[in-house]
């Protein structure tokens, strides 16, 4: 607790025979993290002597291009899925999505799998690859009718059979479209090129544009082109067209009917294929995935004629079980040294906090984990964060509200998504703080239960303790901020001095948190002397302590250390924002009863009620939808920026177990 998992080093050295076993039950019990050290074999010369670097087996590339073949495959038959759910049904889905069954598979050496795969495709694609070229060449002859369409379209104001206009070794023929005016300049400048021109034209009253099709020698085609795209014309494009406009558009549509029909009928057939084989392929693919990880793996070791050499990085918990897991594995044929790792290596970090705390160490990685031997902040900040968001947010409505919708991503996307679950479980955390708040500062969707149920604006709720009563004595809530913040800073400064300490960094300790902190006691005798007058002894001490701490200050950080008192100053400030937040969405909350409350005594009647009904509901959704927003986000900037400044460095990597990740399947048979 407070501190990360400790860590152990595995060296382990097994018969190549056993390689293979030995990985597989590592990678399935997922307690450790390899540590690459083909590297090291390369660059020193020792290691170089008595082993070399591993590879990535044989298989991996096979094993990868099946890999993409499956997901291939099963994109193609996705594509084709019957989908007659309605859109409501669609969105409960997304929001509590199915958990899939697992299915049990058995343990398949690497060429076993490759065959079963090759067979599946194999299957599978007999069935497919037919539908699959009809498809291709359907919508080619889609496409082509499309275009046809469209230019016949365009052009359908000529009684003109196209294929007598085709590009020849005598004519050339264009046609398109452009302004009236530039259609004019381009008919005065042709002439001085040629007058072998024929020029249809077609407009119709509501456009000032031109419709043309110029016919000319072959000789002149060239110069006649460049001419209209001097006066941006539009080229549509009539070698596609066959036969006059009316008969390619009526043909197009026909035709266009005809492939959509014939394309239904192929989906349908594919979809029975998806229904059939799906599952198997999706099964098939994770096995895929699993097994290239495995064997890519491989990569990260050294290995010599007959023995394999491993590193693996192991909490220290899990040591005893890990071991038994390479004995067995190995059938006894392997030498593991355990090693306790020092200062100088890059040690992975893994964060071992109580269950309650787990969601919160998602926070501590978004910054980044802590070193090996620093404090881990992850059960302060799963004991304070939600307090901090409900003392911004202090609104039992809007605090209930987030907890249902933080119950609601816990049973829903949480059963698929860990992310989803962690931030679910913060949310009802939030939620509770913010409920409590919300009914000792008396606000429940700002004044909504004394303006539309007591009946009167200025009566407090039942539950409201006077003294922080949030529209009456805001004050009193801004020194309850301030005391917030104060403990909160010196809880960082201890921390801070005692992780300092344990690290042999005195000077850092005294320059950066002892000065503080007797600071803080300086002032605290100070002021308790001369609010309390508790005696001059208290006062003279509270000042010699002042000045020790400037002294201090002075000593290690230099004469402009005294400049950053006016930082630490506002660092106590900072937590200010407490109150400010906590006002606003009160304050909000009310005004928005206000508004509703106005409106509708000014209509009055049943509309009035239904717009009292209207603005209240949109209005507290929008104001409780941007104070969580920036509840969580303060809350969460006064742990970053505030609390972790008095003591967290943290840059430590994330410690990654070698794990298999199944979602559909579990090992079992055989």
């Amino acid at each position: 607790m407070f501190k990360p998992a400790r860590m152990n080093k595995l060296k382990i050295l097994t018969l190549d025979a056993y390689s293979n076993s030995v990985v597989s039950s590592l990678h399935e019990e997922g307690i450790v993290q390899i540590h690459d050290i083909s590297e090291r074999i390369q660059h020193d010369a020792e290691w170089r002597q008595i082993m070399k670097p591993s590879k990535a087996t044989a298989y991996t590339s096979k094993v990868s291009s099946l890999q993409m073949k499956t997901a291939g495959i099963i994109d193609f038959l996705k594509s084709a899925e019957r989908k007659e759910e309605s859109i409501l049904k669609s969105i409960l889905s997304m929001i509590n999505p199915e958990v899939p069954e697992k299915r049990e598979v058995e343990h398949l050496d690497t060429p076993d799998l490759i065959e079963r795969a090759e067979n599946l495709l194999q299957d599978v694609e007999g069935k497919t690859k037919t539908i699959e070229e009809k498809i291709t060449k359907l919508d080619t002859e889609k496409n082509e009718n499309v275009n046809a369409l469209s230019v016949a379209d365009k052009l359908k104001g000529f009684d003109i059979d196209f294929s007598d206009l085709k590009d020849s070794r005598y004519i050339s023929a264009i046609a398109g479209k452009m302004h009236a005016q530039a259609f004019e300049d381009f008919k005065k400048e042709v002439e001085a090129v040629t007058d072998k021109i024929v020029i249809l034209e077609h407009f119709e009253d509501k456009e000032d544009y031109r419709t043309i099709i110029v016919v000319t020698l072959k000789e002149f085609g060239s110069e006649v082109s460049s001419l209209l795209r001097k006066h941006e014309f539009e080229l549509y494009d009539i070698s596609i067209l066959y036969g006059k406009p009316e008969a390619i558009i009526k043909n197009s549509k026909s035709r266009i009917d005809e492939i959509n029909n014939e394309k239904d009928q192929l989906m349908d057939n594919l979809a029975e294929l998806a229904e059939k084989w799906i599952d198997d392929l999706l099964v098939l693919k994770e096995q895929l995935e699993i097994e290239k990880d495995r064997n890519e793996i491989f990569s990260s070791f050294g290995e010599t004629e007959k023995t394999l050499m491993l590193e693996a990085w192991v909490p220290e918990k899990k040591l005893d079980k890990s071991l038994e897991i390479i004995k067995q594995a190995s059938e006894g044929h392997s030498i593991v040294e355990v090693t306790n790792p020092h200062g100088s290596e890059d040690i992975p970090i893994h964060l071992d906090n109580p269950r309650f705390a787990k969601p919160y160490e998602l926070f501590v990685h978004m910054y980044s984990p802590p070193r090996y031997k620093e404090t881990d902040p992850t059960l302060l900040m799963a004991m304070v964060f939600p307090f901090f968001f409900g003392f911004c947010l202090t609104d039992a409505g809007y605090g209930a509200a987030n907890a249902l919708i933080g119950l609601a991503l816990v049973s829903g996307l949480g059963k698929v998504n860990r992310i989803m679950r962690d931030l679910g479980m913060i949310l009802v955390a939030c939620g509770i703080w913010a409920i409590i708040l919300g009914l000792v500062t008396n606000s429940l969707f700002g004044d909504f239960i004394p303006r539309w149920i007591i009946g009167d604006p200025n009566a407090a709720l039942p539950t409201t303790i006077a003294a922080v009563n949030s529209f009456v004595f805001p004050q009193n809530i801004l020194i309850w901020a301030l005391i917030v913040g104060v403990i909160y800073t010196i809880m960082g400064l201890i921390i801070g001095a005692m992780d300092n300490v344990r690290m042999g960094q005195i000077k850092q300790a005294l320059g950066e948190q002892v000065v503080w902190l007797i600071l803080f006691v300086g002032v605290g005798l100070l002021a308790a002397s001369m609010m309390l007058g508790l005696g001059s002894i208290i006062l003279y001490a509270g000042g010699a302590l002042i000045l020790i701490a400037l002294g201090m200050l002075v000593y290690f950080n230099g004469a402009l250390g005294i400049m950053d008192i006016s930082g630490f100053l506002g660092t106590i400030l900072s937590y200010a924002r407490l109150l400010a937040l906590c006002l606003a969405t009160g304050g909000i909350a009310t005004t928005v009863n206000i508004l509703a409350n106005l409106i509708g005594d000014i209509i009055g009647g049943v509309i009035g009620i239904i717009a009292i009904i209207i603005i209240s509901l949109f209005g507290h959704i929008a104001n409780g939808a941007f104070q969580t927003l920036g509840a969580f986000i303060n809350s969460l900037r006064l742990h970053y920026v505030e609390f972790f400044s008095q003591f967290y460095i943290g840059g430590s990597t994330k410690f990654r177990a070698f794990r298999t990740k199944r979602k559909l399947t579990k090992l079992g048979g055989k």
